[in-house]
């Protein structure tokens, strides 16, 4: 699986919000996932939610949406021509469960790192993730950093790049699971 990140905190970069309006907010409770508009567009992303918000896992999830790109480079997913009919993309906000986990742009640089080398050593074609570090209004009255991700499939069908989005979506979420968790940062979850 193709996977890289970036570090977007300049004044005029995007900032994650996370105290916006119409938040849901999925930690308290996950199976609310179903019923966002998103996850009924694509399925499989109510699935990821779900876990992304567990108490196991070391980040918590603010927005997400699902579109269709019209334009897309099959060498950055490694598709061949005929692979990329189609695709199918989607992005999710990722906060971290604590102040401690990423105090400084350096930690989740590093947390990134690791993470898109577990994805790059997943056999999964057509599909690549990118990992952007922006800051975060998480409370009211404080900015922290968050993560963007965006998921990117490709196919020869709709439905064969919905797939792959699907798979990808599921590695990842494994992928963030085995991350350190920041209130035993000694275990890896497996």
């Amino acid at each position: 699986m193709e996977a890289d990140w970036e570090v977007e905190i300049g004044d005029e970069a995007p900032v994650i919000d996370a105290c916006w309006e119409g938040l849901v907010d999925l930690r308290g409770a996950p199976e609310l996932a179903r019923q966002l508009l998103e996850t009924r567009q694509f399925p499989s992303l109510a699935d990821a939610l779900q876990e992304l918000n567990s108490a196991c896992s070391p980040v918590w999830t603010s927005k997400c949406d699902v579109w269709s790109p019209g334009q897309f480079d099959l060498d950055e997913m490694h598709a061949k021509p005929e692979e990329g009919k189609c695709a199918i993309a989607c992005y999710i906000d990722l906060l971290p469960i604590s102040e401690r986990q990423w105090p400084s742009p350096t930690e989740a640089v590093a947390w990134c790192r690791a993470l898109c080398v577990r994805l790059r050593n997943v056999p999964l074609r057509c599909c690549r993730a990118d990992l952007i570090i922006r800051r975060a209004h998480i409370a009211e009255d404080g900015e922290d950093l968050g993560i963007t991700l965006y998921l990117s499939a490709a196919g020869s069908t709709r439905d064969s790049a919905r797939d792959t989005l699907e798979s990808a979506l599921a590695v990842l979420v494994e992928s963030v699971l085995q991350s350190e968790h920041p209130a035993n940062p000694a275990a890896k979850l497996q």
